[in-house]
């Protein structure tokens, strides 16, 4: 690593969260009970399919997240002597009740008072539920490293099947492609444990109770929204919408901690696409037709309504995370080899920075010398 350009221990990410933990406003806030059982009663159902086949699914896609372990472990080189957890393969309803439990757990809301949940929890959670069930309808499959000792990889059966039947692609090719993404992250936090601790950290200064004065946080959000009057909007995602927005409400310690938030998933995303197109034919025949359409897919327009929940919840900015990130894992990949790349999963002081993202030759600088 280049002392010269790497953070000293009093300068870097990990005792900026040292220096910034306080009480936290995020334990309670939520009734994550009433955030799933809210949005399992608005969740569409899935598409039609007998018994039979959805049996099928359910069997095939169990099978296809074990099968993917293998060409994910030697495409990266990130070995380690866990356990493979078996996959849960849900429905709807059921990744609803998995993510809100496992949002219970990362904001400490399962340990929040009785009290404290009865009477300020239960609007957020009817509104935290309505939300849950809108991206219960695009989520194909999440790794969730908070729940269970070994995590859990969630496969949620009918979008699968949705996307698979929309795009026309070849059913069990498209189950293992998403398969070997899913794989993937849960391969980057079996590898590097330390990335749950530091996702944890960050939320919880997210949610940190501050002292700055009201008209502080107000004056941000007029000069942002003048700013934007007055400029071109940025391509980062972290600038635009309501994420943008966000951050200019958000005192120093909290913009650093969302910001730092977003650097890492851009690059667990972008990582996990990179490795499934270069698992390459010889596991995925039709890789490339699936990459073309579902890369289609992504820049379909939408309806006014969705483009507003799409915004609010912040999808469009994580859609841009999987081209960003990619971007940034082919070129250090092609410009030093996988094995000097996972140098990136160290520690906190080895993850890309908000300026190294779009300037890969940056971090490869800062961090391998």
């Amino acid at each position: 690593m280049d002392q010269e350009g790497s953070d000293t221990a009093e300068s870097g990410p990990v005792a900026a969260l040292e220096r910034h933990k306080g009480r936290s406003v995020l334990s309670g806030v939520i009734d994550w009970q009433v955030a799933a059982k809210t949005g399992s009663a608005l969740v569409p159902s899935g598409p039609r399919t007998s018994r039979y086949s959805a049996e099928r699914v359910v069997a095939e896609l169990a099978v296809a997240s074990e099968r993917a372990e293998g060409p994910v472990r030697a495409v990266t080189g990130l070995l380690d002597d866990r356990p493979v957890p078996t996959a849960r393969i849900v429905d709807r309803p059921g990744w609803i009740g998995a993510a809100a439990d496992s949002m219970a757990q990362l904001t400490g809301s399962d340990t929040a008072s009785a009290t404290r949940k009865r009477f300020a929890g239960k609007p957020a959670g009817v509104q935290a539920g309505a939300m849950l069930a809108f991206l219960s309808t695009a989520i194909l499959g999440q790794y969730d490293p908070f729940t269970g000792p070994d995590g859990t990889l969630l496969l949620v059966a009918p979008n699968i099947v949705a996307v698979e039947r929309a795009l026309g692609v070849s059913p069990s090719d498209f189950r293992l492609w998403v398969c070997l993404h899913e794989v993937t992250h849960r391969v980057q936090f079996s590898s590097a444990p330390w990335l749950a601790e530091y996702m944890r950290a960050n939320v919880e200064v997210l949610g940190e109770v501050g002292d700055e004065p009201l008209t502080e946080m107000l004056s941000r959000l007029v000069a942002e929204v003048r700013d934007r009057r007055h400029s071109a909007i940025p391509d980062d995602p972290a600038a635009r919408g309501v994420v943008g927005l966000l951050r200019a409400t958000q005192a120093p310690p909290q913009r650093e901690a969302l910001d730092r938030l977003l650097m890492l998933g851009t690059l667990l995303e972008g990582h996990a696409d990179h490795v499934m197109d270069a698992v390459g034919p010889s596991v995925v025949p039709s890789v490339e037709q699936i990459r073309t359409a579902f890369d289609q897919r992504r820049k379909r327009p939408t309806n006014p309504v969705q483009r507003i929940l799409r915004a609010l919840l912040g999808v469009d900015a994580k859609v841009a995370q999987y081209v960003r990130g990619k971007a940034f894992v082919d070129e250090v990949v092609g410009s030093v080899g996988m094995a000097r790349f996972n140098t990136v999963w160290t520690d906190a002081e080895t993850l890309p920075r908000v300026d190294e993202i779009e300037d890969p030759q940056r971090w490869i600088g800062r961090v391998l010398g």
